[in-house]
């Protein structure tokens, strides 16, 4: 549920903590642990705190959208634990995509190459990241960014999607083929 101003105050009390300082501990403690699973457990409550509107100035004031995208972009993720960094992924672009609805937010992810790591996550083969990223990328179209974001190298993918055991992706990857990118497409090229 969507918070405001007011029943944050109410829930919290006149000397509870308030929502900023408890993103900003937070945020504190994922840079400051080295623990993996603590690690996970802290990128996920920042992602689930993405789906509130209340949250994203919070965010743009904390950097969590930079935190959300340095994890899209570490190249050098721990090659011995490819779950723990496909979990890191999957969490980092569910937060990215709970955020970017805000025009800030979305403006902040398109300058820094966030539409290169949301089309990065297509390949991944966890179903949760693959959906968060094509949900990412509708959410990112503008009139400046659809030809990046409808090219044909990412049709492509979508029309592989569109194959997907998974009904969720595959349904998702139709309607992005659908109303991103038909118009876009060469005449006679729409199957």
């Amino acid at each position: 549920m969507f918070s405001s101003e007011e029943s944050l105050k109410r829930r919290t009390g006149p000397h509870g903590t308030g929502r900023l300082k408890y993103l900003q501990a937070i945020v504190t403690e994922y840079q400051d642990t080295s623990d993996k699973e603590h690690k996970l457990q802290i990128i996920a409550n920042l992602a689930n705190f993405g789906y509130d509107p209340i949250n994203y100035q919070f965010f743009r004031t904390l950097n969590v959208i930079d935190l959300f995208l340095d994890v899209l972009a570490e190249e050098d993720q721990d090659k011995e634990d490819k779950e723990y960094n496909d979990t890191m992924i999957q969490f980092a672009i569910g937060g990215i995509c709970n955020c970017c609805l805000d025009k800030l937010n979305k403006a902040y992810i398109i300058e820094n190459d966030g539409i290169q790591y949301t089309v990065k996550c297509l390949e991944s083969t966890n179903d949760c990241t693959v959906m968060s990223a094509i949900t990412t990328l509708m959410y990112l179209i503008t009139p400046e960014t659809r030809l990046a974001i409808t090219a044909g190298y990412i049709q492509n993918r979508m029309k592989q999607l569109v194959k997907s055991t998974n009904t969720r992706i595959s349904n998702l990857a139709k309607i992005f083929l659908e109303d991103y990118c038909k118009r876009n497409m060469p005449a006679g090229d729409e199957n």
